[in-house]
């Protein structure tokens, strides 16, 4: 007779929202920073353009935020953002509206102290 596998309860966690000017990841974990479960405009099926709006990044939070619930029973969470994108905001609310308690929000987009040069200016 074959084990059967334990279902994982997590009842803290950590939510990663990587929002770049081209997508949105989020990437639930726990608190040693084991990765549990992730999605992205990207994975959900936009494509493009498309994948940039705060819309995708609503979709990809809905997605992972049920995923952490239903397989992991994930309650709490603390969101750490990083990046510039469209889709931060958009994906913090969604997280709280889908049911998961917020405990704090924390912004580590990487800021430089001067020191790689920095690339070229965009001329449009």
């Amino acid at each position: 007779m074959a084990k059967r596998k334990l279902k994982r309860v997590v009842p803290r966690a950590i939510a990663h929202i990587k929002s770049t000017f081209n997508n949105t990841i989020i990437t639930i974990t726990d608190m040693t920073g084991d990765s549990l479960c992730w999605a992205s405009a990207g994975s959900i099926g936009y494509k493009g353009s498309k994948k940039s709006t705060p819309f995708a990044a609503q979709r990809a939070a809905e997605v992972v935020a049920k995923e952490a619930l239903k397989k992991f029973g994930v309650r709490e969470i603390e969101v750490r953002v990083k990046g510039p994108g469209a889709g931060r905001d958009t994906a913090i609310k969604t997280l709280a509206q889908v049911g998961l308690d917020i405990k704090t929000i924390e912004d580590v987009t990487p800021l430089p102290h001067n020191g790689c040069r920095p690339r070229k200016k965009r001329r449009v």
